[in-house]
């Protein structure tokens, strides 16, 4: 793995066939001093923006990079950290760049979407022979298809030269007691290399047990600075074993987690990720 700046501050779309994680932030939900943890995903000439947080269209506008470039979409959950900057996008897309991006999403979170958050800030801005917008008019839809081995339900698909399996995850409400009775949220497993926790509560099963099936080169997680809530916590991570710690990058996090780099670098742990930075794999 390694860690660069973009070049003259300018984010590409393309590369020249690595495995590239862009991240465009690794703050929390609240954080002040940190952009929303979203990151885009390159490889060749694919990329795909993994969330759009309230602050992502202003991130990717000072990388030089328009809302309206992205061309491949997948949301992992409907907090407004990561679906915030839904509305530009469909908005500037429509009618500033008169095209339709395409979203990967299964029919069940299409229906959550739009109904429970991007509708009324989408729908009525047309109407033909009295009909309002729908989410198809914003967006061409790219369905995945059921992983069928899985022991919890994952989606697959492959766009373009990039292979994304998604999984349901613990996130929210707090209370529980697995994904089976958790609101929708998922993680993703990259060209099976890499293993992106999304937002999740700790839930040592699902990654031990991925991980033993894929051997992840590395591993993005979730880690707040306090026990309790809706993500897991550092002292919560800690217990993995050393072997997992020592590929584990750290994301959504807190403003102050300077206060924690000793912490993290003594339980063993990669580090935090760092927001504004490719993360490559050859």
């Amino acid at each position: 793995m390694k860690i660069r700046k973009p070049k003259n501050n300018r984010l590409e779309l393309n590369n020249d066939g690595k495995l590239s994680i862009f991240i465009l932030g690794c703050g929390s939900a609240f954080a002040k001093t940190l952009s929303q943890n979203n990151v885009l995903l390159i490889k060749g000439n694919t990329h795909v923006l993994v969330d759009c947080g309230t602050k992502t269209p202003s991130v990717l506008f000072r990388h030089a990079l328009p809302i309206t470039d992205i061309d491949n979409y997948l949301i992992t959950h409907s907090h407004a950290d990561h679906i915030g900057g839904l509305e530009e996008a469909m908005l500037m897309s429509r009618y500033v760049a008169s095209k339709k991006p395409n979203i990967i999403i299964t029919p069940e979170y299409q229906n959550i979407l739009w109904r429970q958050s991007l509708r009324g800030g989408c729908e009525q801005n047309e109407r033909h022979n009295g009909i309002p917008l729908s989410f198809e008019d914003f967006w061409k839809i790219l369905r995945p298809t059921s992983v069928r081995d899985s022991t919890r339900i994952t989606h697959e698909i492959q766009v373009g030269e990039l292979n994304l399996k998604f999984f349901r995850t613990r996130h929210y409400p707090q209370q529980a007691e697995s994904w089976k009775d958790a609101f929708y949220s998922i993680g993703l497993i990259i060209d099976d290399r890499i293993l992106y926790s999304g937002d999740t509560q700790y839930d040592p099963d699902l990654i031990c047990g991925l991980d033993e099936k894929f051997s992840f080169e590395a591993i993005f997680h979730d880690a707040q600075f306090f026990n309790g809530g809706i993500h897991a916590s550092l002292d919560e991570i800690s217990n993995f074993d050393s072997k997992i710690k020592e590929r584990m990058l750290l994301m959504h996090y807190g403003d102050s987690w300077r206060s924690y780099t000793d912490v993290v670098q003594d339980r063993g742990f990669a580090g935090f990720v760092t927001e504004h930075r490719y993360y490559d794999f050859p």
